[in-house]
């Protein structure tokens, strides 16, 4: 049904988290797996099908745990999905699978595409995950204990961050001679907006990425969660003499993955306790969190992306083998795209494939051509002409939404017409950006 090499470039910022994905037509059943993993080829599902819901819920009967069989059929029955992603757009839910005789902890999460024609079921393994909530529950077993941990990411929360306050402030007060000790402040970007278009479940889970990150990268410190989206570091020893060397560190992830959009984006701020001038602990508090609200500025500002125009420069044609990926990837798009015009440019060569209706609707000599993007400008009425340019540089950079990007665009007998794009951006390994495509919608 569908190439699975060119789709997979398409669908990695997705495929990337989960263990595996089927690519359904929601209305025929028809599917496609774009991931397989040892785990599903143990379900024995095959590799495409008919009838997604019939397979999905055949295998239910024979591998679902008893007591979660109704909730995972409930979840393949065609209709029951077909309502809850037309309201919700996405939704999750966990059950277990016994595999060989062994209990499997799964995700399911089920996401509408944006032809609202297809879905995409998304599985995912949790059995560590699991097993690490289970530990913290019996961690959370005492009430002393309970009341000193955030329940989301099982690190200290703020009643510790509080006690750990007062501690300091009664050091300070006796002038301990011996008391050397630094603060990063941490705040996760953009929680808001996951909760309100994704759910919550995908915002604890930021959190909880964004969690893992900083004790990775302060592992012998002392963490805390002070609110929502809010983190402490709480540095002494080793870690305080390199602190320099592990906040770079930390911010050097947080760009990559804003720049990718493949991970928690955190800004940062760092202080340390200068007893000549420092009357209490929240004096280096507040230094630390003004420097992080100096970083978040930077972030706000956009990563070190070149923009479209810019990305590349057309020194030697496009390599037949980098063209062969161009069109691989192009004829996936066009696979799920549902309508519209299609077009993707190869960033690093400024070398673009665009429909052929959109090139014969335009006047285009082509449906290939270098220097796409400056091409298409010509045709964006200039009243909508900076907007768009602005937008584009945004979704480039990775700080851009395609909702916001609407303008109108001539045809060659001088008419205009509206048109609302559904762009993406795909970077490579170092998390810069190397192809720009999307569908076009005439509305």
């Amino acid at each position: 049904m569908i190439d699975q090499t060119a789709f997979d470039l398409i669908a990695i910022t997705l495929a990337e988290h989960y263990d595996s994905v089927f690519y359904v037509n929601a209305e025929t059943g028809q599917y496609s797996v774009l991931v397989e993993t040892k785990m599903l080829k143990e379900l024995d599902i095959p590799a495409e099908g008919e009838d997604f819901f019939s397979m999905a819920q055949a295998n239910a009967n024979k591998y679902v745990h008893p007591d979660d069989l109704d909730l995972a059929l409930s979840i393949h029955d065609k209709w029951t999905i077909i309502d809850t992603l037309s309201k919700n757009g996405s939704y999750s839910v966990s059950c277990r699978l016994i595999l060989d005789g062994k209990l499997v902890h799964i995700r399911h999460v089920d996401m509408l595409c944006s032809d609202k024609k297809h879905v995409l079921f998304c599985m995912e393994n949790i059995d560590d995950e699991v097993k690490e909530k289970e530990e913290q529950l019996k961690n959370l077993e005492s009430v002393e204990r309970m009341v000193r941990l955030d329940e989301l990411t099982g690190i200290k929360n703020n009643n510790a961050f509080n006690e750990l306050s007062q501690s300091l402030d009664n050091s300070i007060r006796m002038a301990d001679a011996e008391l050397r000790f630094g603060v990063v402040m941490c705040d996760v970007n953009d929680l808001k907006q996951y909760n309100d278009t994704r759910g919550h479940s995908f915002g604890d889970e930021l959190l909880r990425r964004a969690c893992r990150m900083i004790c990775e990268t302060f592992p012998h410190s002392q963490v805390y969660r002070i609110g929502g989206d809010e983190f402490v570091v709480y540095l002494t020893g080793e870690e305080y003499e390199i602190r320099e060397e592990l906040l770079e560190n930390l911010r050097r992830e947080s760009y990559a993955n804003g720049r990718s959009r493949s991970g928690p984006v955190i800004a940062t701020g760092l202080a340390v306790y200068e007893a000549a001038s420092d009357a209490k602990f929240s004096d280096v508090f507040k230094r630390a969190d003004l420097d992080m609200y100096v970083n978040k500025k930077v972030l706000k500002s956009g990563f070190p992306a070149k923009r479209m125009e810019n990305a590349t420069k057309v020194e030697i044609p496009i390599p037949d083998g980098r063209k062969r990926k161009l069109d691989a990837m192009f004829g996936a798009l066009f696979t799920i795209a549902g309508g519209g015009y299609i077009f993707l440019n190869d960033l690093r060569y400024d070398y673009s494939r665009w429909s052929a209706v959109l090139a014969d609707d335009y006047g285009f000599e082509s449906e290939y051509m270098y220097h796409a993007g400056k091409t298409w400008r010509q045709y964006v009425h200039p009243d909508d002409l900076d907007k768009y340019k602005e937008i584009v540089d945004l979704i480039i950079s990775g700080r851009g939404d395609t909702k916001d990007l609407r303008y109108r665009a001539r045809r060659p007998d001088g008419s205009y017409v509206v048109l609302q794009p559904r762009a993406f951006v795909l970077c490579d390994d170092d998390g810069n950006p190397e192809y720009y495509g999307g569908i076009i919608i005439e509305q």
